[in-house]
């Protein structure tokens, strides 16, 4: 069997075992198996392409290539073992910014190593190839990199609103599809240097435009980008694993970012075009009144005494790395018979999935994690609910409040319940920037300070 058939086999495999990666991480108790699928896919497809790149290569060509891969792993194992979990929504922006970066370099190389083709409609398509890669994965690139700025807060995270800014991205879109052709028709330098420029700048308005509220549907919707990015790369290379790897990513991620969409009552449309079509609403001044506060010792009494209790967590939860207090709360509740559950909101974090990771981390069972659908329908009947680090998610101004920046995007019915005791380092508004009204209900008392001291408070005082 020659070189190029076995890495064409091995690349079989590796797509069949990211497949059944991406198959065992649509569940929670598959989950680990989805991991070991694609770590193993992965290192069958890196073997593979090495061995194949090495084959009839200079000595000096496969000293680069060994630097390279050493460079890349000790880079990601050393992220990969310092990153906290919530660093892990900006960490993966940044990873899918090199994808875009790998997707322009590869574009670059095609036409600058123009070869010959035995027609002249091959080599049109490959022009376009490298038009089109280039155009991706520069609009991943500068996408990336400022949704990373804003998940970690070095920009704002409030929507950039240039004038006529609709007009700016279709006009960008539009000046493509012109400039694709004109490359199709007569290649020229400054014809990629152009769209690569717009693109630059293309990626960077889209991901600007988009206020903090819809960072975790961007952090899906880049994700596809850097999926497609990928398959234009693979068309390039004539890498058959590249191109389905990229496919796979591309479209999960597109199918993804449509159900947080759906899960925040958004346009999928109007989220990918940088929020075409919506306007930006200004700040809310309404009078709520005056909140109340709650002590950890009566939050333990309110407990000891509750039938059962649904735990609502957010970012907070996870800045505060409280996971493992509130693991232990939910025992301690359990053993002595009060039925304690967990209501997870699709868009809870900065990342799909984000709070589901972080219980599980902690030990919690999987059958008391619940999603929205499957909980909303019981706070009217639970005694106490517990908001631990959530905002928006539980903003009642969502389904009240028609005026409202997130007026239609489901929530979580927390005030329904007998009792919310809400956890909360301030009054402050929520990553969306918007007021919420359960902060000053009857039923609703505000504990303040580092959501971790005061589950241990309350674990002390139980």
């Amino acid at each position: 069997m020659t070189v190029e058939s076995a890495a064409t086999a091995a690349y079989i495999v590796a797509a069949l075992l990211f497949i059944l990666s991406l198959a065992g991480l649509s569940k929670h108790e598959t989950a680990r198996s989805g991991v070991v699928f694609g770590i193993a896919g992965m290192t069958i497809a890196l073997g593979a392409t090495i061995i194949a790149a090495i084959d009839g290569a200079e000595a000096l060509g496969i000293v680069l290539l060994l630097v390279a891969v050493a460079i890349g792993g000790a880079i990601g194992l050393w992220r990969a073992r310092i990153v906290e979990m919530t660093g892990m929504p900006e960490l993966i922006a940044l990873l899918h910014s090199f994808v875009g970066l790998a997707a322009v370099l590869v574009g670059w190389n095609g036409y600058l190593e123009h070869g010959s083709f035995p027609s002249q409609s091959l080599e049109d398509i490959h022009n376009a190839e490298v038009f089109i890669g280039v155009f991706i994965g520069a609009v991943t690139f500068t996408g990336s990199i400022v949704a990373n700025l804003k998940l970690s807060a070095k920009i704002s995270s409030a929507p950039l609103v240039l004038p006529g800014k609709n007009l700016l991205n279709l006009g960008a879109l539009g000046l493509f599809v012109v400039l694709t052709v004109w490359f199709v028709i007569s290649p020229a330098l400054w014809l990629l240097i152009l769209v690569t420029i717009v693109a630059l700048a293309l990626g960077w308005h889209l991901v600007a435009s988009i206020g903090g509220g819809d960072m975790p549907v961007v952090v899906s919707m880049l994700n596809s980008y850097s999926g497609w990015a990928a398959a234009a790369a693979g068309f390039l290379l004539n890498n058959d694993l590249l191109i389905v790897t990229g496919a796979l990513v591309g479209s999960s991620g597109a199918y993804l970012s449509y159900i947080m969409c759906k899960a925040m009552n958004r346009s999928f449309i109007s989220v990918i075009a940088g929020g075409f079509g919506i306007e930006a609403k200004g700040g809310d001044d309404t009078e709520y009144g005056e909140h109340r506060e709650i002590t950890a010792q009566d939050t333990a009494e309110l407990l000891t005494n509750a039938s059962s209790v649904i735990i609502t967590p957010g970012y907070g939860m996870a800045v505060a790395q409280a996971q493992y207090p509130v693991a232990d709360l939910t025992k301690k509740l359990r053993e002595r018979g009060v039925e304690v559950r967990f209501g997870i909101h699709p868009v809870a974090g900065r990342l799909p999935g984000h709070m589901n990771v972080l219980l599980a981390e902690a030990k919690v069972p999987y059958d008391i994690v619940l999603e929205m659908d499957e909980i909303n329908d019981d706070f009217a009947s639970t005694s106490v609910v517990l908001v631990i680090g959530a905002n928006d998610t539980v903003n009642p101004a969502a389904s009240e409040d028609p005026s409202s920046p997130i007026a239609g995007m489901p929530v979580l019915h927390v005030w329904e319940a007998e009792n919310v005791i809400v956890f909360k380092r301030s009054m402050a508004a929520g990553y969306a920037g918007v007021q919420n009204p359960l902060f000053f209900r009857d039923n609703t008392q505000m504990l303040f300070g580092d959501a971790k001291d005061r589950v241990e408070d309350i674990l002390r005082a139980l």
